[in-house]
């Protein structure tokens, strides 16, 4: 029996949680476990309403879960940031979710703006380190307002962020049988920072002998993820960097339509969602693509052990694509949200 904390946000996330808990009922019954979902109305309602973001107890609630799996958050009466830093950076830092999972998986039938590449080339996982680096808030500011204004942002790196973060992506790789890791980063500028996660990345990488290790400057790694992507394997690299080669990463899958993100602590309760934000202004049309909320619930049912009930959904999510879909894009797919998830659950 797993307890599943469910967030469906704001905007198409309710529908795109509707679908995904559609497939994890019909899932659990093949592969005989059982679930007891809690629905919580953390968003941008909630706030407009109480003022709250999350409220008092709420993390210590959240602990005693599974796992948490959330649909989106962002509203567009709110003032950008407020919601973010209250809610998911606040889980992800306090729940210690060190770890930003995302798989970089092109399924056959869709289309890729990537020319000769297709699902063979772009097959890959960015471990991004999820609780340190710029993301922290430390800085501030010196005489703000004035034509003197100083603005100073610090990136956070501690030994053990750094250390947890690539040991997980060599402890990923060995496990999945994948063959090299790529440290993605910045030694020749932000020589301390990379200093620090080159030295830790060989000191770990020496464990691991079976596994190769490679290295790529992030503009670089940028470049080759356009022009060679099936050259990497499991990149790993700060929160920084993470954050913008995974949006990359997901326009040469296809779109945000397919992108699903897991923010793990492997000790503790880990959230699962789709990456590509709340969609406003397709609320309550039944024209959103919901797999990669999909997506997600296959990533926490891995996290969770249920390794087959993961691969029926994987299996269930490729033939939709490669049999069916017209695009990846609201509104285009050629089926509306409910339908995409009863061929989900078809196929299963």
């Amino acid at each position: 029996m797993y307890r599943i904390a469910v967030i469906p946000g704001d905007g198409t996330g309710p529908e795109q949680v509707r679908e995904g808990m559609k497939v994890l009922t019909a899932v659990a019954e093949y592969e005989e476990f059982k679930f007891e979902a809690v629905t919580y109305d953390f968003g941008g309602d909630r706030f407009l309403r109480t003022g709250e973001t999350l409220p008092d107890g709420a993390l210590e609630e959240l602990r005693k879960f599974s796992a948490i799996y959330l649909g989106a958050i962002g509203h567009p009466e709110v003032k950008p940031g407020i919601l973010e830093k209250g809610i998911l950076l606040r889980l992800r830092f306090e729940l210690d979710q060190y770890i930003n999972l995302r798989p970089v998986r092109l399924y056959p039938g869709v289309q890729t703006p990537l020319k000769d590449k297709g699902p063979e080339e772009i097959d890959f996982i960015v471990v991004r380190e999820n609780t340190e680096g710029l993301y922290c808030g430390a800085g501030g500011f010196l005489k703000r307002g004035t034509k003197d204004e100083v603005a100073v942002q610090n990136s956070i790196n501690t030994y053990k962020g750094v250390e947890r973060c690539v040991r997980y992506a060599f402890e990923y790789c060995r496990r999945h049988g994948r063959k090299k890791v790529t440290l993605c980063g910045k030694t020749n500028v932000l020589t301390y920072a990379f200093d620090l996660w080159e030295r830790v990345f060989h000191q770990v990488g020496d464990g691991y002998p079976e596994i190769q290790r490679d290295y790529a400057h992030v503009d670089a790694a940028c470049m080759w993820m356009v022009k060679n992507p099936e050259w990497f394997d499991v990149i790993v690299t700060d929160n920084m960097f993470g954050d913008i080669i995974t949006d990359l990463g997901a326009i040469i899958q296809g779109g945000m339509g397919i992108a699903a993100g897991g923010n793990i602590n492997p000790e503790g309760v880990s959230m699962f969602e789709p990456i590509g934000g709340s969609a406003p202004k397709y609320t309550g049309q039944n024209v959103i693509n919901p797999l990669a909320a999909i997506c997600a619930a296959a990533m926490m049912l891995e996290q969770l052990g249920e390794t087959k009930a993961a691969a029926r959904v994987e299996h269930a999510v490729r033939e939709v694509c490669a049999k069916h879909l017209k695009s990846l894009a609201a509104g285009r797919m050629g089926y509306s949200t409910s339908e995409v998830g009863d061929l989900v659950v078809r196929y299963l």
